[in-house]
């Protein structure tokens, strides 16, 4: 099978998956708490204006027929209009979304950066004082809750030095990177410590394998067996964990993406939680399932390429 072929039929099992998700996420919707149009007409409803707004939206029918509307509208790419922000959903999300893929594309840039190079010192220098400390230093980042680091960031780095702005997207790619660097930072430090010990233990395996000694045997230099040999199978489990971290990754922006009030789609999805704002919280659901199955997709890939012995098959 190739390439091409292994990418078409991912995508076409990504069809029932994301009917599936549809499913969940509208009737479970349901079950929040209050009525999105009293929430729109305010302290001053009266039956006859939430009854009228009611039939206007279509929430007067049965939820199955008003799941159908829905499902017939996604179909045609109509996710409808905001209850709450009253534009279209599909522009709304385009905007908000730019932020929180940069967000994740920057985080996991970070915590690649942390992880590889750790990761594979420690593993080198097993036991030693640096590996103690990589290993209890992470071990202490791992348990402190997401929300909390970026507190003490913003605290430290935004109120009290001054050195990055206290929240914001900023203008032109280097603001933007300047911007984000704390919340990217705060999710890597997050996901760092998992994929560390990944690697670690990795390496660590793969220094006592057959292979490794036959190559050490011929007269190969150190830095060649472990960057020909050790790392690149090392690296296998390491990428696999990595792509289902990044899905991790983009759940957890909603929380990072609040406490930096940065305008990306994670915060609109609170918002519109809050604002009982149907279509807006459907359909970024919706996307954020569409980047967790596209990054496994890429994530499956990349397993092939450093695994030959792989077939997509």
């Amino acid at each position: 099978m190739t390439h091409g072929q292994y990418i078409v039929r991912r995508l076409a099992q990504m069809v029932p998956v994301l009917f599936g998700i549809t499913v969940i996420v509208f009737f479970i919707i349901q079950l929040i708490p209050g009525d999105p149009v009293l929430v729109m007409l305010g302290p001053r409803a009266t039956p006859e204006s939430v009854a009228s707004l009611r039939g206007e939206l279509g929430l007067d029918k049965p939820l199955w027929q008003q799941y159908f509307y829905y499902l017939r509208n996604l179909m045609t790419l109509d996710f409808g209009h905001s209850l709450k922000f009253r534009v279209d959903v599909a522009s709304l999300i385009q905007s908000r979304l730019q932020v929180t893929v940069f967000l994740v594309a920057y985080a996991s840039l970070l915590t690649a950066l942390i992880s590889l190079p750790l990761g594979v010192l420690a593993a080198l220098k097993k036991d030693s004082l640096f590996d103690q400390i990589v290993r209890f230093g992470l071990m202490v980042t791992m348990v402190m809750p997401a929300f909390w680091v970026g507190i003490l960031f913003l605290m430290f780095f935004s109120v009290r030095l001054g050195i990055f702005p206290v929240s914001g997207y900023g203008e032109g790619v280097l603001g933007h990177f300047r911007h984000l660097f704390l919340p990217a930072m705060t999710i890597g430090l997050s996901l760092s410590p998992i994929l560390v010990r990944s690697l670690r233990a990795s390496i660590l395996e793969s220094m006592g394998a057959d292979y490794v000694k036959a190559a050490r045997a011929k007269g190969l230099a150190e830095r060649g067996v472990v960057s020909g040999h050790v790392l690149r199978n090392a690296l296998i489990p390491t990428v696999t964990l990595f792509g289902l971290s990044i899905g991790y990754l983009i759940g957890g922006t909603v929380i990072v993406e609040k406490v930096f009030s940065l305008p990306g789609a994670g915060a609109l999805l609170v918002d519109s939680i809050g604002a009982r704002d149907y279509p807006v919280v459907q359909s970024t659901t919706l996307v954020f399932a569409l980047l967790i199955i596209l990054v496994n997709l890429i994530t499956d890939l990349a397993y092939t390429q450093l695994d030959p012995r792989v077939r997509l098959g």
